[in-house]
């Protein structure tokens, strides 16, 4: 199967809960992700609050996006 995030919320901090297509739930902690020059503008709290869901993940306005592997693979699944 083809992973998908098919819905994202923010929560706090650099923490977001996605709901993937194979009906997981799992909140994820980007705030050790953030490295590299695309990534520089989310540190940025209020920016990276702003996020859509495009192409089956996550992504912000300007281009920055994660892998929804690895958003699966470090995401902690919700109890």
């Amino acid at each position: 199967m083809f992973l998908e995030v098919v819905k994202a919320e923010y929560l706090n901090g650099y923490r977001i809960k996605l709901w993937f297509n194979n009906h997981t739930v799992k909140v994820v902690d980007l705030a050790k992700s953030l490295n590299g020059e695309v990534f520089v503008p989310l540190r940025d709290i209020d920016y990276f609050k702003r996020f859509s869901i495009k192409f089956n993940t996550i992504e912000w306005e300007n281009g920055a996006d994660f892998a929804p592997e690895y958003l699966y693979e470090q995401g902690v699944a919700e109890c």
